[in-house]
């Protein structure tokens, strides 16, 4: 439904003024649903009292027969077309409403209210078009977007796409979603976003406050993890990170530290230009002898999960914007074949897009790892015992976590498979066929290893949080796309 037939709706239902069905919408975050239900058990009264909404007062006779009429804020005495009233029965001059009007744009206020002391009615939408036109046209036509942007800015079903630069796109979500606007839905535009937190990229599987610290570390940190790990390395004693800016190998730290930069380990102070005494690293250890502190080994668990984070991304992007046109024309090349078996191309663009879909997802799921496995950076509470008829989970935690692994790695997996398999080159004809039969068995493949990695987030990791998280449902076609909101 649209912003006026909402309106129209409301203005016919209590049978009030436009500005008045705005203001109770406004007050219901414009959901109707919720507004009638309201109007059953509270009443017409009580609900607009609580919405502030003031209805027109009776003019008394004595002030119809006035010819002239005193202003209370400029005290001048004006004819009484030069003076307007609003609901409340409040009246000044033309001139002080508005510039009561210029002032409330002027900060921004969406709807104003009488210029009277504590006065809480709102003012005749009408009444300030009409002044503000005579003075200020282009405040009239401010004022006209403001009223149309409170449809989106306090309506919980609409959001703003979030896309940078800002396509100016609105999306509204079904009647069903209001309640919980957990979803994810795609702009026309093009940019799939997270309806619940508006963040500018949908990231299930990983729930909203882990994303958002996600967000806030990669802007505060990446840069700098990125340069630690290629540019330094641990003192074995302090663990403080060196830079080594030239010479021979031997290294030493400000704790007084020998150490060979080759291997980071610990060495004494005699060397020559080639050798350091007592020390050679050109054996590799398979068990590593020396400890890490603590905030290494954060550090480089960090590195662990950003480094395939980051290594998807460019995954996707390099099969969108390379292999994408690459598949496109080979759509386009069976589409022209003469054999009717051979024209049937959708497997082909299905599986270029379920392979950026769940090429995304998979992403995606190292940022969670990284949260839910680590429990100083995320509580968790300890597995529930045992209940009769075996319905709650009692696995442990790193039973869980292997579980998550398992499917995660089955994902990665056959989504390696799939990419590989739409990259081969021209194929003849017999093979094109059993390339098709692997590419649907693959795609249904990585498919259900998605959803099972969904359901064991929701089912086995996500109640163990102490601070009580959701994600959206696996969407196999990725999110919904939403029709842009016609105001």
């Amino acid at each position: 439904m649209k912003p006026q037939e909402d309106l129209s709706m409301v203005m016919g239902v209590f049978n009030i003024k436009q500005h008045h069905a705005r203001a109770l919408l406004i007050h219901y975050r414009w959901n109707t649903d919720c507004l009638n239900d309201h109007l059953e058990r509270k009443g017409q009264e009580r609900m607009l009292m609580e919405a502030g909404v003031v209805l027109p007062q009776q003019e008394s006779s004595s002030n119809k027969k006035q010819l002239r009429v005193t202003c209370n804020v400029c005290f001048e005495d004006f004819q009484t077309h030069a003076v307007s009233a609003m609901d409340c029965g409040h009246s000044f001059c033309n001139g002080c409403w508005t510039g009561h009007f210029l002032a409330s744009l002027d900060s921004g206020k969406k709807q104003i209210r009488c210029m009277e002391v504590r006065c809480p009615a709102i003012c005749d939408e009408d009444l300030v078009q009409r002044l503000l036109g005579r003075r200020a046209p282009v405040l009239a036509a401010r004022f006209r977007d403001l009223l149309l942007r409170s449809y989106v800015d306090d309506n919980s079903a609409v959001k703003w796409c979030p896309s940078v630069p800002h396509c100016g796109r609105a999306i509204r979500v079904a009647a069903a979603e209001v309640v919980e606007p957990l979803c994810e839905v795609q702009c026309p535009c093009g940019v799939s976003f997270c309806f619940r937190c508006c963040a500018a990229t949908a990231h299930s599987p990983c729930p909203c406050a882990m994303w958002e610290r996600w967000e806030a570390k990669g802007r505060g940190e990446a840069e700098n993890v990125k340069w630690l790990l290629a540019h330094t390395k641990s003192c074995p004693k302090c663990f403080k990170p060196i830079v080594k800016d030239g010479g021979c190998n031997l290294v030493r730290c400000n704790c007084g530290q020998y150490l060979c930069w080759l291997c980071g380990g610990a060495t004494g102070s005699a060397h020559t230009w080639t050798t350091i005494a007592n020390h050679t690293c050109n054996r590799f250890e398979k068990d590593e002898a020396k400890k890490v502190d603590d905030a290494r080994r954060q550090l480089r668990r960090y590195e662990h999960y950003y480094k395939r984070f980051h290594a998807h991304g460019v995954s996707h992007t390099a099969e969108r914007e390379q292999l994408g046109p690459k598949v496109a024309a080979r759509v386009r090349a069976l589409e022209a074949h003469d054999s009717v078996l051979m024209k049937d191309a959708a497997w082909l663009a299905d599986a270029h897009r379920s392979l950026l879909r769940c090429r995304q997802v998979l992403a995606r799921s190292y940022v969670f790892a990284y949260y839910m496995f680590d429990a100083e950076e995320t509580p968790t509470r300890p597995p529930p015992a045992a209940a009769a008829g075996g319905l709650i989970s009692t696995l442990s935690m790193e039973q869980r976590q292997a579980l998550f692994e398992d499917y995660q790695g089955q994902v990665e997996g056959n989504l390696e498979r799939l990419s590989k398999l739409l990259a081969t080159d021209e194929l003849p004809e017999p093979e094109i066929l059993q390339t098709r039969q692997h590419a649907t068995n693959l795609v249904v493949t990585v498919e259900k290893h998605c959803e099972k990695m969904y359901g064991c987030i929701q089912d086995e990791l996500l109640p163990m949080l102490l601070e009580p998280m959701s994600i959206v449902a696996y969407q196999p076609g990725g999110p919904s796309k939403a029709s842009e909101l016609n105001p």
